[in-house]
């Protein structure tokens, strides 16, 4: 019997490529589909050095109606579809929120249509803690409800959850959507990782490059919240662990033992490190000291949100097994990976 099959969108991305990994070591055939508009392709050979063996991609743009059509109808066998594909800059969303809401919402509308008309029973949504926008309490839990979206990114998440929400209830198809807090690290191979195109919009991508000397100096956006040091505050998760909850999320829709068409979980490790305190376990972990500034709020942010994993952990047993010095010690690990390979 064939390993049941699944679809990874934004296969080449991130988050994607390390899903990839984790399914195909749990026994899942995987198809990618990733455009590479805004991903690098050699996360692909990465992914095949870590697996010893290729993953298909199919470099179609999801917005394309036909063309994500045609490979959802060739690999209609799948058992489900994880969704990954879209653009994910909070800054990039404020100053473009069109563009972010064509190709968001674009992609997701074409991926529903084709499960339903293929019959590809479960889809896994990539979601964000940003649909919960302002909280006044914290942690924050699945029942949180939305807050007012702070950039057009958050929106269209916000939007993706409700689309797949009205969607399920019109057809026999099975959703988890999965409230991402902040992924960070590299995969401990140091095989694939995160690769900015551009300047990087997230701060652990931009502490490596600072201290590689790729940038001048790192700026601090904002240390005058009200937090305990000033900084912003977030709940970084090894992006590892983000990977295998997905599998587990999968292996949960297939259980069919729910009872739920749709369910929501947050993945967070449940603790707040503030911005200065990720700085500061970069230059331990790694005896790097990095060259900061503090400056001006940033447009979009949240002032300070974590999580309660609760949820996760008892439904989907899924414990997080990685810190913020290993998260801190495998992107620098990676970040030097890069370099030694001519990614720049």
């Amino acid at each position: 019997m064939s390993n049941p099959k699944i679809i990874v969108t934004g296969g080449c991305g991130y988050i994607g490529s390390h899903t990839i990994v984790d399914l195909s070591e749990n026994g899942f055939e995987v198809i990618s589909i990733d455009s590479l508009v805004r991903a690098d392709a050699r996360m692909l050979s990465g992914i095949e050095k870590i697996l010893g063996k290729k993953i298909r991609n199919y470099p179609v743009d999801l917005t394309d109606r036909e063309a994500t059509l045609a490979v959802l109808e060739e690999h209609r066998d799948a058992v489900g579809i994880i969704h990954f594909a879209a653009y994910k800059s909070v800054p990039e969303s404020t100053e473009y929120p069109l563009l972010y809401y064509r190709n968001n919402m674009g992609a997701l509308y074409n991926i529903l249509e084709g499960a339903a008309l293929y019959n590809i029973p479960n889809i896994v949504f990539s979601s964000s803690c940003s649909v919960y926008g302002l909280v006044e309490h914290l942690p924050v839990t699945e029942q949180t409800p939305f807050g007012e979206a702070q950039c057009a990114y958050a929106r269209s998440k916000q939007h993706g959850e409700q689309v797949i929400e009205d969607f399920i209830l019109a057809n026999p198809l099975s959703a988890i959507l999965l409230r991402y807090f902040n992924p960070v690290g590299a995969h401990l191979s140091s095989e694939i990782g995160e690769t900015p195109l551009d300047v990087p919009n997230n701060l652990v991508p931009y502490i490596t490059q600072t201290a590689a000397g790729r940038r001048e100096k790192l700026t601090v956006f904002g240390v005058d919240y009200d937090t305990r040091d000033g900084s912003c505050i977030r709940d970084y998760v090894h992006v590892c662990d983000i990977a295998h909850a997905h599998t587990l999320a999968v292996k949960y829709l297939l259980d069919g033992t729910s009872g739920k068409a749709l369910d929501i979980f947050n993945l967070g490790t449940g603790t707040g490190v503030s911005v200065l305190e990720a700085v500061q376990a970069f230059e331990r972990v790694t005896g790097q000291q990095l060259k900061y500034e503090s400056g001006p709020r940033r447009p979009g942010d949240v002032v300070a949100v974590y999580a309660d994993n609760t949820k996760a952990r008892e439904v989907l047993k899924w414990e997080p097994q990685y810190n913020i010095d290993e998260m801190m010690r495998s992107a620098w690990a990676w970040e030097k990976a890069m370099k030694a390979r001519g990614y720049y």
